[in-house]
């Protein structure tokens, strides 16, 4: 089921659960990988924990556009959707809703960027990152960046 936002609806019984679809990116830089912290947000369970710079695809849009205008959005950086390199899709269900994440691999020559839409950043190392409170989703890119 669609309904006007774009949202995927799946019915479990008589309750419908969200579904969206995200493009995220794993920045690198110099070896290290950019790790960005949410704010508040609606949910706790997403509430100040780390997770990839991205976001949801828009109606038309396909994972890397989607990406491209995200990171131009939430960092105000142009990177050419030609430099994404595909890294792997994360299906996760959270208590009130379900993602599909297409995570991309990105070198960025510079690490200037603005925070417009998070808190705090981190640059690390792969075998850093599970030092970091990280989204749920987030984690199957963690673990297999840092397996290397």
């Amino acid at each position: 089921m669609f309904f006007s936002d774009g949202i995927v609806g799946l019915s479990m019984g008589s309750q419908q659960v969200k579904q969206y679809e995200v493009s995220a990116g794993i920045l690198v830089n110099d070896g290290q990988i950019l790790c960005l912290q949410r704010g508040l947000s609606r949910y706790d369970y997403t509430s100040y924990r780390f997770e990839f710079p991205g976001g949801k695809l828009e109606p038309g849009e396909n994972p890397t556009e989607a990406l491209r205008r995200e990171l131009s959005e939430e960092m105000h950086i142009t990177i050419d959707e030609s430099s994404f390199e595909h890294f792997m899709t994360v299906r996760h269900t959270y208590p009130d809703f379900t993602i599909t994440m297409h995570a991309y691999t990105v070198n960025v020559e510079s690490r200037a960027f603005d925070l417009v839409e998070h808190v705090d950043y981190r640059w690390l190392d792969a075998e850093e990152l599970d030092t970091l409170d990280w989204a749920e989703a987030d984690w199957p890119i963690v673990d297999k960046l840092m397996v290397g």
